[in-house]
């Protein structure tokens, strides 16, 4: 567990990175729709997902930058 919260963490592992934290809730949130398409038989593009979630990322990234 302590290895995960490295990869969410800032350089003294204690502080919560947010660009790190919302890649991994994008990430986790499209494997877990990928896998709940292939249970229900529902169709499901992860691509088209990946590129809109990450365009959204990349927004918020802008603004935070531009708003300091």
């Amino acid at each position: 567990m302590k290895r995960l919260a490295q990869l969410i963490t800032g350089d003294d592992n204690a502080t919560l990175e947010p660009a790190y934290f919302w890649g991994a809730v994008v990430i986790l949130t499209g494997l877990g729709l990928e896998v709940f398409s292939v249970v229900t038989g529902k169709p499901f593009d992860l691509q088209a997902y990946g590129i809109g979630a990450s365009a959204l990322l990349a927004g918020l990234g802008v603004s935070a930058k531009l708003g300091k």
